[in-house]
């Protein structure tokens, strides 16, 4: 079981595939509520409780792809009220992390710095720099980077960079684990600290580059390669991505029709 987005994410991925952003950013905001409110159909796991597993990131995340996809249907001021939404949202979330989990927190801070990117808000290079300085502040706490990077709170942080180089890679996997962090976990602080250089140097050129294509990809799901089932009526394409509700062309993000081979 993942989150309880209440169907909101799916209803997006379907609004990108048909290239209705305006519908794809209002759907991610209500998915990212929904997660924010109640991250799962557990009531022990609560948005403010500072849990191992941080499930609240993937609200998170469903906020900064509503923000994407605001700022590629051309509404610019709607994308920054999501961007600052989405900045008190994480620094509110921090503040229940940073006592008992400062490496968590310090992943708050992350997406404090993607949404200051993806809204085009100022000062992105400071808080990336920010970030960054929380990750090595944190490292004492820090037993297993690599495990803690794998956890869902992490993992959703990792989310909105990945699907945005998606969009200039023609759907491929365009950001690597090995991209994200750094080269040595014995050094917990430089390792993570890595993931906030690294989105700094890449997301706010994939965000421009995808205003600039008018495209928002969707997110990368289950795929299979040259298929013998699909084809893609838009651009030919036989590999498939089956992402939330959706069948969809892994290349260009449209949906892709069953062959009748």
């Amino acid at each position: 079981m993942r989150t309880t987005d209440g169907g909101f994410r799916a209803e997006a991925v379907t609004a990108l595939a048909a290239r209705d952003y305006h519908h794809a950013s209002d759907a991610y905001a209500r998915a990212g509520w929904r997660v924010l409110s109640a991250p799962r159909n557990d009531p022990d796991v609560a948005p403010f409780d500072p849990g191992e597993k941080g499930w609240v990131g993937s609200g998170l995340a469903h906020l900064a792809a509503s923000t994407a996809a605001a700022r590629v249907a051309g509404t610019p001021a709607r994308a920054t009220d999501r961007a600052v939404h989405g900045v008190a949202a994480a620094r509110d979330l921090r503040r229940a992390y940073a006592d008992t989990h400062p490496a968590r927190a310090a992943c708050f801070d992350e997406f404090i710095a993607d949404f200051h990117a993806l809204g085009g808000l100022d000062g992105v290079g400071d808080a990336y720099e920010d970030a960054a300085a929380a990750h090595r502040e944190a490292a004492g706490s820090v037993a297993s980077p690599q495990a803690l990077a794998t956890t869902p709170l992490f993992e959703a942080a990792a989310v909105p960079v990945k699907q945005l180089a998606r969009g200039q890679a023609d759907g491929e996997i365009a950001v690597s684990w090995d991209d994200l962090h750094g080269g040595d976990p014995g050094d917990p602080g430089a390792f993570l600290a890595h993931r906030a250089t690294y989105k700094r140097q890449r997301l706010p050129g994939l965000v421009e580059a995808a205003v600039d294509d008018g495209h928002l990809a969707a997110p990368r799901g289950t795929t299979e390669y040259a298929t013998d089932h699909h084809e893609c009526p838009a651009c030919g394409s036989r590999h498939v991505n089956w992402v939330a509700d959706s069948t969809l062309c892994l290349v260009c993000s449209r949906p892709t029709e069953p062959t009748n081979e």
